[in-house]
C-alpha cells in the first residue's frame, strides 16, 4: 500500500509561518495540523518498523552517517561542558567548603541532565537539519513522488531507517559524550584543582547509581524519535524549491531544540515518579 504522508500537512510551503491575516485561529489550525501531521508520521513509522523485509543497507547507510559522523561535535561539546563545569562548582562553592563534592556535582549534572540535553540538541542542530534538507531537495525535485509512482513506501523507505538509526545512536554517543565530559572534569581536578584522580573518581563513582544512568539514557530515546520524525515531516512536505528547503531546514532545528528542552522536563518527572 502507497502511503502519502501530505494528507492532514498544511498546503503553506514547509516551514514559512501563517500570514498575518490568518489571525489567531490561522495560527492555532497551522500548528495543529503540523502536529497532527508528526503524530500521524509517529504512528506510520512505528508500524513500519518491524515489518519484513528489513531495509538492513539502508539502516547501515543511515547508522554511519547520523551516529558516527556526529561522534566529533558531541564529544567535543560535552568535553569542554564537564571542564567548565568542574572549574565553575570548584571555586563558586569553595567560600562553602564544597570543594570536594566537585566530582559528585560534575556528575550527576552531566549524566541526568546536561549530557543528554546537550548531546540531543547538538544532534538536532546537525542531523535534524541534514535529514531535513536531504529530504527537502528530494521532495522538490519530485524524488519522493516518484517513489510513490513505484509503488514504494515513503515511510519505510525514508523515514524508518532514519529515526530507528537515531534512536539507537544517541544513547551510545550520549554515554561515550557523558565519559568524555566526566574525563573533562577530571583534567580540571587534576591541574587547576589539586585533586588527585583517585579522589576525584571516587566521588563520582560513589554519585552515581544504576537510576541516575537509566534516567540519563533514556530520555535520549525519546529525543532521538521526536527530532527525526520531525525532521522527516519537514523534509518530506517541503514545497517552494530552494527556499522551501531553507525555510524547513530551520523549522526543523528550531522546533526540535524546543521539543527536546520541554521534553527533558516531563521525562525528569517521569523517570523520578517510575525509578
Amino acid at each position: 500500500m502507497v502511503v502519502t504522508i501530505r494528507i492532514g500537512a498544511s498546503r503553506r510551503p514547509n516551514g514559512a509561518p501563517p500570514d498575518a491575516s490568518m489571525g489567531r485561529a490561522g495560527w492555532l489550525f497551522a500548528i495543529l495540523q503540523q502536529l497532527g501531521g508528526m503524530v500521524r508520521l509517529s504512528g506510520l513509522t512505528l508500524r513500519h518498523t518491524f515489518k519484513r523485509p528489513f531495509e538492513i543497507d539502508l539502516w547501515v547507510e543511515q547508522l554511519y552517517q547520523l551516529g558516527v559522523r556526529s561522534l566529533t561535535i558531541t564529544n567535543v561539546t560535552l568535553l569542554f561542558t564537564g571542564m567548565v563545569l568542574a572549574i565553575q562548582t570548584a571555586y563558586s562553592l569553595a567560600a562553602y567548603g564544597g570543594k570536594s563534592f566537585v566530582g559528585d556535582i560534575v556528575a550527576l549534572s552531566v549524566v541526568r541532565e546536561l549530557g543528554p540535553v546537550l548531546a540531543a540538541l547538538m544532534v538536532a542542530g546537525r542531523v535534524g537539519a541534514g535529514i531535513t534538507a536531504e529530504l527537502g531537495s528530494m521532495a522538490v525535485t519530485e524524488q519522493v513522488d516518484a517513489l510513490r509512482a513505484l509503488a514504494a513506501n515513503p515511510v519505510r523507505k525514508l523515514v524508518v531507517p532514519r529515526v530507528g538509526a537515531l534512536v539507537l545512536t544517541l544513547p551510545l554517543l550520549t554515554i561515550l559524550a557523558d565519559t568524555i565530559a566526566l574525563f573533562g572534569g577530571l583534567l580540571m581536578a587534576l591541574f587547576e584543582i589539586g585533586q588527585s584522580r583517585a579522589y576525584y573518581m571516587s566521588h563520582v563513582l560513589g554519585a552515581l547509581t544504576i537510576t541516575d544512568v537509566v534516567s540519563g539514557v533514556g530520555k535520549t530515546v525519546f529525543f532521538a524519535f521526536f527530532i527525526g520524525v520531525i525532521a522527516c515531516y519537514n523534509g518530506i512536505n517541503t514545497r517552494g524549491g530552494a527556499d522551501g528547503v531553507g525555510k524547513a531546514t530551520t523549522n526543523t532545528v528550531v522546533v526540535s531544540s524546543i521539543s527536546v528542552i520541554i521534553s527533558d522536563f516531563f521525562l525528569t518527572k517521569m523517570f523520578l515518579l517510575v525509578l
